[in-house]
């Protein structure tokens, strides 16, 4: 019987995903931009400090522009490297305090009042960036306060050039608003960045959770429709062989028993592998000739199909399942039994079918696993459908789609009725 309009599976290439804001990324955006902020300031800076250089101390001149210089370039290769970068930035914050407190003693005549502006000027904002890169909030933000502040205190001395408090206010009060701008984007973002990496761990969590959940399902039902058609069936057989014949086919079933039990112990739920519909369809004509009953098979329309591994596996046991209920409750040599696969643009649909007496699907006791576990779960779990047309007395025809008709939450795992084939 075939499906009505079910969709065929899609195939397309998954579009790449951005990498959400993340603290790694956060992290590299800003050693990239204090390297360029420090590259931009340090040219800017290194004219004028060349320029005063005859005026400072010969050993404070290049250990100050040493440490300084140096670390912006320290703080540019770290920032390629992403290694060492929150050192570098320290280093950098570091030594432009120092020499900021160390100013007035650099100058070779302190009570000269010096009129050019201090080069140290141009550097401010490196500095205060320079700490919220290297340091936490609290010790960030008190170095945005500080450097500014002595850098005013020092514009008072004549070695800063003596300006009036005003001046110095002034050139204080820009420094912090400039540096403070920088020290709340980056808290800002880090916050964001933190909020994000908890959400993402947690999603990941939850996930990972599901997937076991779901991997767990998927064995229970592999477990229990196994047991069902190879384990269970086989004792029966076995327990009612009294001929040879009936001795050999108990044999052969415990054989098939075992295989399925070792194929059960290698095979995952999420594998990729894919199955022709052709080798599905010469499966289930094997296992018939074993059965010992005559069963129609055909075929349409299969040619080179392919489709995943476990929904050929699923279908190929729901169909074994529904074939082996027809022979053990369906009636004798009299009824007509048949299994077809065709293949149609929206999927794939394994009929099994017999004009036998049929059964009433609502009468079937919970405990009983046959439909319910071997065919109908079994192939939901697969993405397909099971539709199972019966009456009392009028046959049964067990249509099993692949995939399924609709979606997952709107599916009905078996859908009953009382109609004769």
């Amino acid at each position: 019987m075939a499906a009505d309009g079910a969709p065929s599976a899609p195939s397309f290439r998954p579009r790449p995903t951005r990498n959400p804001i993340s603290g790694p990324l956060l992290d590299k955006i800003f050693a990239r931009a204090l390297s360029a902020l420090g590259i931009v300031f340090g040219l800017q800076a290194l004219p004028f400090a060349l320029n005063q250089a005859p005026d400072m101390q010969p050993a404070w001149a290049w250990v100050i522009g040493i440490a300084l210089f140096g670390g912006i370039l320290t703080v540019a290769v770290a920032s390629l490297t992403m290694r060492g970068i929150e050192t570098a930035a320290a280093l950098v914050a570091v030594a432009f305090l120092v020499a900021l407190i160390t100013w007035p003693l650099a100058v070779r005549d302190p009570t000269v009042v010096q009129p050019q502006l201090p080069w140290l000027w141009y550097l401010v904002t490196l500095g205060t960036s320079a700490a919220a890169v290297a340091f936490s909030l609290w010790v960030a933000t008190g170095y945005l306060f500080l450097a500014p502040i002595v850098y005013g205190l020092i514009r008072l001395t004549p070695s800063g050039g003596a300006v009036d408090p005003g001046r110095a206010a002034l050139d204080a009060s820009y420094s912090i608003i400039l540096g403070g701008a920088v020290l709340i984007l980056i808290t800002l973002l880090r916050q964001a960045s933190e909020a994000v990496d908890t959400a993402q761990n947690m999603a990941v969590a939850r996930y990972s959770g599901a997937i076991r959940e779901h991997a767990t399902e998927l064995e229970r039902v592999q477990v229990d429709a196994i047991v069902h058609d190879s384990v269970l069936t086989t004792f029966i057989s076995a327990s009612r062989a009294y001929g040879k014949d009936e001795q050999a086919l108990a044999a052969t079933m415990a054989r098939n028993a075992m295989s399925h039990l070792t194929a059960a112990a290698t095979a995952t739920p999420f594998d990729d592998a894919s199955t022709s519909l052709s080798a599905m369809r010469d499966r289930i004509a094997g296992i018939i000739e074993n059965l010992g009953a005559t069963v129609q098979v055909r075929a349409k329309g299969l040619d080179h199909h392919e489709i995943p591994a476990n929904a050929a596996e699923a279908l190929y046991s729901a169909a074994v399942q529904a074939i082996v209920n027809s022979v053990q409750h369906a009636g004798g040599d009299d009824v007509e039994r048949w299994v077809s696969v065709d293949w149609a643009e929206q999927g794939v649909t394994v009929e099994v079918g017999d004009t036998g007496s049929g059964f009433n699907p609502d009468a079937v006791a919970s405990e009983r696993l046959g439909v319910r576990v071997s065919i109908t779960e079994r192939l939901a779990n697969a993405g397909g459908e099971a539709r199972i047309h019966t009456k009392t007395g009028s046959g049964t025809v067990i249509s099993l789609v692949w995939p399924r008709a609709v979606p997952r939450e709107r599916a009905v795992p078996a859908q009953f009725s009382e109609e004769t084939p």
